[in-house]
């Protein structure tokens, strides 16, 4: 007999909690994510057939996409996208997964960009262009430019920019500043590698899937940021902000990188969790 809608959440979700560490519920949620992509259905109406059985067909398509969740690989690539500030992504494995806690950047950087006046903004290593497209989106008269090393992590930015209607973005394949010229921007946001080289978390989980040169960077995981901070200053207006995401234990050496390279208002942020993920400066205005 037939396996049924239930039966197979139920199980899956046990071998996904075993073989992931997942709590109870996200391993359900998991198998429903996953048993829907494969029925073409939603969550909701799982839940109200759950006794119907599956038919061999079904039952072959969801088990290749349990195949790759129980080996690991993220919900975000196996379906091809992730939900960020309330906007799908597509995804692939040569970005990183937007994650909601660089929402938190994207909020401290739309309140420092006009509602209805003209700022020029730069995301540096925009990946999926998760925060260039959200800004250009939620600020239609900023001219905001994304820039990253990868060619095939532009193309997915560029594909969501198209798909999402963020026509005036402008991506430029770019190591940091590299390729920037003499331009200058208000404001220039990032969400850089950060972890350790060596950080034995970079084997575990879905980091094992994502792209390492968008994870890890040197000894400490703050390379990539001293290079932001150290180009920043030549490439913002007076009074223009610099902010980045950074690790959960980097806020103290992030505020005394940005105050060695003569930034004001130093500060960092913490997201809901309480953590400060988020630094920030801006340039003298003075200057």
């Amino acid at each position: 007999m037939a396996a049924s809608v239930n039966e197979i959440v139920q199980c899956s979700a046990l071998a996904f909690a075993r073989a992931l560490g997942l709590n109870t519920a996200e391993a359900r949620l998991d198998a429903q994510v996953l048993l829907g992509q494969a029925l073409g259905q939603s969550r909701a109406w799982l839940i109200a057939h759950g006794g119907d059985p599956l038919d061999p067909a079904q039952t072959a398509a969801f088990a290749d996409l349990f195949e790759r969740r129980w080996s690991g690989e993220p919900i975000a690539y196996i379906l091809g996208e992730r939900e960020f500030y309330s906007l799908n992504f597509k995804v692939t494995p040569a970005v990183l997964i937007p994650r909601p806690e660089t929402e938190l950047l994207v909020e401290l950087a739309l309140e420092r960009i006009p509602a209805d006046g003209p700022c020029r903004v730069l995301d540096m290593g925009t990946g999926s262009g998760a925060v260039a497209v959200t800004l250009a989106l939620h600020r239609p008269h900023a001219d905001v430019v994304a820039v990253d090393q990868s060619v095939t992590a532009l193309e997915v930015a560029r594909e969501n920019a198209q798909r999402l209607g963020a026509d005036k973005l402008r991506l430029i394949q770019s190591d940091w500043y590299d390729a920037l010229g003499g331009e200058t921007f208000d404001l220039i946001v990032s969400n850089p590698p950060y972890i350790a080289a060596a950080d034995p978390h970079l084997a575990q989980g879905d980091l094992r899937f994502e792209p390492a040169t968008a994870l890890a960077s040197g000894t400490d995981g703050l390379d990539d940021i001293r290079a932001i901070v150290r180009g920043a200053t030549a490439h913002l207006q007076p009074g223009g902000w610099l902010l980045f995401e950074h690790g959960y234990d980097q806020a103290a050496a992030c505020r005394d990188l940005l105050v060695q390279a003569g930034f004001e208002q130093v500060a960092s942020v913490a997201d809901l969790a309480g953590i400060e993920r988020i630094s920030c400066g801006q340039l003298n205005p003075r200057i």
